[in-house]
């Protein structure tokens, strides 16, 4: 059974403006001549990297709630010029849209097991638009 990891999205106000970013990192790199993988950098490396590659993936908590998932393709720890240890999460391009989780805020990431995960959303089109959820998770409703 896979394992998965949760992480606060910062800056993201809703699944699209994380999937629109995503879609710019990708165009930059490919426009730099690089190789086109997205990742993120966390300080801490994950112990579980076995579980974590089987069919893992990375869920953003989008303004308190999970929203969206990306498989987790590798990850590779180095250390940075400053001689810290950190970790790069390498990601799939694909963003999923997610059934929404409340989650409070917490640091850096936790393990998520796969029993706890939320379901993906099979077609964005029956979503709620992005402000009514929004305004229904204000509400407490989602």
């Amino acid at each position: 059974m896979p394992l998965h990891l949760i992480k606060l999205c910062v800056g993201a106000e809703t699944f699209e403006d994380q999937r629109d970013w995503c879609e710019r990192r990708l165009s930059a790199l490919i426009e730099a001549g690089e190789e086109p993988l997205l990742f993120h950098i966390t300080r801490m490396v994950p112990k579980r990297v076995d579980e974590l590659l089987d069919g893992g993936a990375l869920y953003w908590v989008i303004k308190g709630n999970i929203q969206a998932r990306q498989k987790l393709v590798d990850i590779r720890p180095f250390t940075d010029t400053s001689g810290i240890r950190r970790c790069k999460l390498m990601l799939d391009p694909e963003l999923q849209p997610t059934q929404w989780q409340a989650r409070r805020a917490f640091q850096g990431w936790r393990y998520l097991e796969d029993k706890d995960a939320p379901a993906e959303v099979e077609d964005a089109s029956t979503m709620v638009p992005p402000e009514l959820r929004t305004q229904l998770a204000e509400l407490g409703l989602l």
